[in-house]
């Protein structure tokens, strides 16, 4: 019988991450790609929500797109952020339905790692309690460690958003070890009573084995999923996606 990493939830959803088509639009300065225009083909694709990532350098997703896409999203709109007092406050204003608390730094080329919960966690107490109370279901992303997830259940947050980036990018001996952390943390965060996010270097070649962490609700794919639609289109590179999950899924 094939395992369901939801257990009685349902399917692994999949959220795609739209800041890249913003990144040519903000290339050239011109009006194109339109970021609406991109979410509702992801949606037509099977994306169960659009994620984007409103950075204080604004270097792709603009204020102007956070209050169009919440207009027009007609699943779920996650936001990207990290507790910056101008961001929270768009995002009191916008009220996505989601948002997801990310590390950020100026230079990076993107986000590099999980947030320090530990280390963060009175103010990220107090953004999350912030939202929360404004109706937007909040969850951390971080890395795969237990002490992490520990700090997030005593927050009280619903979700932690594991990040899947070193094993991505790893091979091997090394691959194992992450996959192994990946689905430690996962378990230990559904036994907290925590659910379960993923995200971060994410591809076709990756999201079989990232398949295999237990208690998956939602998989948050971006960059892999607008590099292929280079060639396929938005549409058909996020119906490629859920069906390689789905594959996955039911070999499990």
């Amino acid at each position: 019988m094939a395992r369901d990493t939801k257990g009685e939830q349902g399917a692994v959803r999949l959220g795609v991450n739209i800041d890249h088509v913003a990144t040519l639009r903000q290339a050239r300065g011109t009006p194109y790609p339109d970021i609406v225009e991109a979410a509702w083909l992801c949606e037509k694709g099977g994306a169960t929500g659009i994620t984007i990532h409103l950075r204080e350098d604004r270097r792709h997703i603009q204020d102007r797109d956070v209050y169009r896409l919440r207009k027009s999203v007609t699943t779920r709109l996650n936001l990207e952020m990290a507790c910056h007092p101008d961001i929270v406050r768009i995002a009191l204003d916008v009220r996505p339905d989601e948002v997801c608390l990310v590390p950020e730094r100026r230079r990076e080329l993107t986000t590099e790692g999980g947030l320090d919960v530990i280390g963060g966690k009175k103010r990220l107490a107090s953004v999350a309690a912030a939202l929360s109370a404004a109706g937007i279901v909040v969850s951390f992303f971080i890395d795969p460690d237990l002490r992490q997830v520990e700090t997030c259940a005593a927050i009280g947050v619903p979700y932690v958003e594991l990040h899947t980036g070193r094993f991505c990018d790893a091979a091997g001996v090394g691959a194992r070890r992450e996959l192994g952390r990946l689905i430690a943390a996962a378990r230990h965060a559904h036994a907290l009573g925590l659910k379960v996010n993923a995200g971060h270097g994410i591809h076709l070649g990756t999201v079989g084995a990232i398949m295999r962490i237990p208690y998956l609700d939602t998989l948050n794919i971006g960059h892999s999923i607008v590099c292929r639609a280079v060639f396929v289109g938005l549409k058909e590179a996020t119906r490629e996606m859920l069906v390689a999950m789905r594959k996955a899924g039911a070999r499990s």
